[in-house]
């Protein structure tokens, strides 16, 4: 069972015209990978879905994402700020594209999940049912030198159950 706080927001004195945001996942079990683009991501997210079909459990893929790194939906013009929502739908369907690119031919069973959140805090609150979390060595930030990177520090070291980490 997947659980997920939504977020509400109204626009205007009157409150006829909302939408609604993915702010958080909890996946009741399974493994949990981050993919942030990245070719670290990929390799995690592969080496996840091995891992999810080895322990017989449902892979969830989550993508977490924020204005600047969302993906910029193509049926909205230049000129035109696109909505929360169609910014999380343009994300989702990219980032569902990418799943089915990287594991063709595999057998896990996944789930592709975006949410509006940093990505640390976004894994972290998905790791407190999952049996595992796998996390990339270096995502996309902006310091390559570092061995491990911010995100997948903050997981190892709050995560609420073990965490994989995958080195390029």
């Amino acid at each position: 069972m997947l659980v997920v706080r939504r977020w509400f927001r109204h626009d205007g004195a009157m409150a006829t015209s909302s939408s609604t945001e993915v702010t958080e996942v909890r996946p009741d079990g399974g493994v949990v990978v981050g993919d942030d683009g990245s070719d670290t991501a990929a390799e995690a997210v592969v080496e996840a879905a091995g891992e999810a079909v080895r322990r017989g459990v449902r892979l969830h893929v989550l993508r977490a994402w924020t204005i600047t790194h969302a993906v910029r939906p193509a049926d909205v013009p230049q000129g035109i700020v696109p909505s929360i929502a169609e910014f999380e739908a343009a994300t989702h369907a990219a980032e569902e594209r990418r799943v089915g690119e990287l594991l063709t031919g595999s057998t896990a069973e996944v789930s592709v999940h975006v949410c509006h959140a940093a990505p640390a805090k976004a894994l972290i609150t998905a790791s407190e049912k999952a049996e595992l979390v796998v996390v990339g060595s270096r995502g996309r930030g902006g310091f390559r030198s570092l061995l491990l990177g911010s995100v997948a520090e903050q997981v190892i070291r709050h995560a609420s159950c073990s965490v994989l980490l995958v080195r390029r």
